[in-house]
């Protein structure tokens, strides 16, 4: 696909082919991208527009980049795209939500098999009843790292929306009595956490044809405080991004035996 309304670099990101590797880590934060990059041999900062920082390095001689995606849907969709449009055909998200079962404690680590679509970007890819879901490989090989770095490891549906605000206030929102039903709902259902980039990332990996999952860190349990019990937080991502890293090498060594 051509580059839109820019003949020789990507519009958002800045980027041209072979300045990116084909394993491709997506944090939101873009202040987190330096912080998984020094994991990275022979890192170096390849561009930094709006909310997207990218930097290359290596892994098992292999060109690995880290790009932040902002918060949402539609900036994590521009992210994908235009990475795909330079070469990488592998995706890891990392970051952060809240747990929904009473079992998923801060601190936790949640790989996702699959997202709830209660975003509006994947509406513009897909029909609703198409399922947003992981590949297989990519989550077998977040399941490794996990169990490898000994963390509390979750795997299952995630809740993906647009409104943070929504979840954490829904009595102030219009719709609340609809946001509480469907919070209910996604919680009988056996929804682990919330989060607001997977179902992006895994509908636009079905229509491209590309590889993705994502490794979440827990904050914290809003369903644990409703019930009176002891709501742990922790903020530190460093553990996800651990696994984040160790996943794609695991993802490397397989692909070089295939």
């Amino acid at each position: 696909m051509a580059t839109a309304y820019s003949p020789n670099e990507e519009f958002h990101l800045k980027i041209r082919p072979g300045d990116i590797g084909r394993y491709v880590i997506l944090p939101g934060d873009p202040g987190r991208c330096e912080k998984i990059a020094k994991y990275f041999d022979d890192a170096k900062l390849v561009s930094a527009n709006r909310e997207y920082t990218i930097y290359t390095g290596t892994l098992e001689g292999v060109p690995v980049s880290v790009c932040s995606t902002g918060i949402g849907g539609p900036s994590a969709a521009i992210a994908i795209e235009e990475c795909i449009h330079c070469g990488a055909d592998t995706f890891i998200r990392v970051g952060t939500s809240g747990g929904m079962q009473p079992e998923v404690l801060g601190g936790d680590i949640v790989v996702a098999t699959g997202a709830i679509r209660l975003d509006g970007t994947t509406k513009e890819y897909a029909p609703i009843e198409y399922p947003a879901v992981a590949d297989f490989d990519v989550v077998a090989a977040l399941r490794t790292a996990a169990k490898k770095k000994g963390c509390r490891v979750h795997t299952g549906v995630v809740q993906c929306k647009d409104n943070f605000y929504g979840q954490h206030d829904p009595d102030t929102m219009p719709v609340g009595y609809e946001l509480k039903a469907k919070w209910d709902a996604w919680i009988k259902c056996g929804a682990l956490t919330s989060e607001m980039e997977s179902s992006t990332l895994f509908i636009v990996g079905s229509v491209r044809r590309v590889r993705t999952g994502a490794v979440l860190a827990v904050l914290g349990n809003q369903t644990r405080r409703a019930m009176g019990l002891e709501d742990i937080q922790v903020h530190d991502t460093e553990t996800a991004i651990q696994v984040a890293v160790e996943a794609v090498r695991e993802l490397i060594h397989g692909d070089k035996e295939r």
